[in-house]
């Protein structure tokens, strides 16, 4: 499996007067789903934001390594402009029309919501009309598409056969926002936010091509994904049978 994405760094100015200091805090996001995984038969390969804009394949036969890949806060910026690209002027593979290929081929692909998944902040995550798109399940908003919910908002399951939500039982706790979507025809909405907040799709399973998708448009980690949500023993059913089913385990 390869996670790129979820991480950033802080810059701040510390004002004391007269005198100032920077300072830069780097932070990784992904911890919840790294410990998840922890004992499973899943070989994650956490690749951050700064590494992933070399890094990342570029090519189908360098993602085919992969039996998934999961984008999570990771803008399509990162994967168009690779450094030979953006410093040096050369032309480079498009890596969002790899992602399609590689989807296309056989595999399998996740975008997990945040501030630069789907279309994200400000519009600035940019996966409206581009390759990637294409093969998720879901349709993007050209715009800035999150739904913060401080106040919180209960997962409703919608398809407790399927094999991703076998086994639930009881209430999920509270989730803080999403990206806001729209399913395909054809996708499976395997769960949506409350009744109040319109039951917009919160899991949603697809294919394209040999391959399948999956959206999560809420975060796996900080901040919509409170860490009551994290320590919930269901974080890691969810995740190790999301991933089963999206490799065809399950």
């Amino acid at each position: 499996m390869l996670l790129a994405g979820e991480s950033w760094v802080t810059t701040g100015t510390h004002i004391k007067g007269f005198d100032q200091f920077a300072t830069v805090t780097f932070h990784l996001g992904a911890e919840p789903l790294v410990e998840a995984l922890k004992g499973s038969p899943f070989d994650l390969k956490y690749m951050p934001s700064h590494e992933a804009q070399r890094d990342f394949p570029q090519t189908l036969e360098g993602l085919a390594a992969f039996d998934a890949v999961i984008l999570s806060d990771i803008g399509s910026n990162t994967l168009l402009l690779h450094p030979d690209t953006w410093i040096a002027s050369k032309r480079t593979p498009n890596r969002l029309r790899s992602l399609k290929a590689y989807v296309e081929n056989g595999g399998g692909l996740l975008m997990v919501g945040g501030y630069y998944s789907f279309q994200g902040i400000n519009g600035g995550a940019r996966y409206h009309g581009t390759p990637v798109e294409e093969v998720l399940p879901v349709d993007i908003l050209p715009y800035d598409d999150r739904v913060e919910l401080p106040e919180g908002f209960t997962p409703v399951i919608k398809q407790n056969a399927h094999p991703i939500l076998q086994g639930f039982e009881g209430v999920w706790p509270a989730l803080l926002g999403f990206n806001e979507v729209k399913p395909k025809a054809g996708s499976a909405i395997l769960a949506t936010a409350s009744a109040d907040y319109g039951e917009k799709p919160l899991l949603v399973a697809g294919a394209f091509g040999n391959g399948r998708t999956l959206a999560w448009t809420s975060d796996i980690g900080p901040h919509w994904l409170p860490p009551e949500f994290a320590a919930w023993p269901g974080y890691t059913r969810l995740w190790r049978q999301a991933l089963e089913w999206l490799v065809r385990a399950r």
